[in-house]
């Protein structure tokens, strides 16, 4: 949930894509790999990652660590003044059977609106995150539609809470979808290939 300072994510506002989103994105890979020299990728990840989305104007960012146990990013993070959020499924996060570690992080206060989430470079939600943006920025029709899906959602609550509540069993055959891609394509995820 948001800190009392985040007063944008407050309530659910999508907005129309912003072009700012890309270059934002990949400035802030540099300053999270000067904070994270260490992490085996750092990529900008969610809606605002993907060309033509409408989002929510809060940035997602993600570092891949080898070991979530004994990475240091947390600390380096932490540091540089970002909040760790505490919630349960900040924590962890369910996936092919069990739970997996995570941490996500709030900006510093009075900053850009972003989650910084550091996963484990062999958790299946690492990938996930990945396939989402690469399958709906190489395929129009379903960008379209999850954008379409996500303003109805935001017309039915802003509540944050509410709002993940009727995206997330929609995300979850979105990703059906994307995994025939992924199987189609031969794709795989980008810090693979590096």
């Amino acid at each position: 949930m948001p800190f009392p300072d985040e007063t944008a994510l407050t309530n659910v506002t999508i907005a129309l894509y912003q072009s700012n989103w890309a270059v934002e994105g990949r400035d802030f890979a540099h300053q999270l790999r000067r904070l994270v020299p260490d992490a085996a990728a750092i990529e900008h990840i969610g809606s605002t990652s993907i060309p033509g989305m409408r989002a929510k104007d809060c940035l997602d960012m993600m570092v891949v660590v080898d070991d979530i146990s004994s990475t240091s990013a947390g600390s380096a993070l932490e540091a540089a003044g970002f909040r760790r959020r505490p919630e349960p499924w900040n924590v962890e996060e369910p996936a092919e059977g069990r739970l997996w570690p995570k941490m996500v992080f709030a900006p510093r206060v009075g900053a850009r609106a972003v989650n910084i989430h550091v996963r484990p470079v062999d958790a299946p939600t690492t990938r996930r995150a990945l396939l989402f943006r690469d399958f709906l920025s190489a395929d129009t029709f379903h960008r379209d539609t999850w954008a379409r899906f996500k303003t109805a959602a935001a017309a039915v609550t802003t509540e944050l809470s509410s709002y993940g509540a009727i995206k997330d069993p929609a995300w979850l055959l979105l990703m059906e979808v994307a995994e025939q891609w992924a199987a189609t394509t031969n794709w795989n995820p980008s810090y693979l290939s590096d």
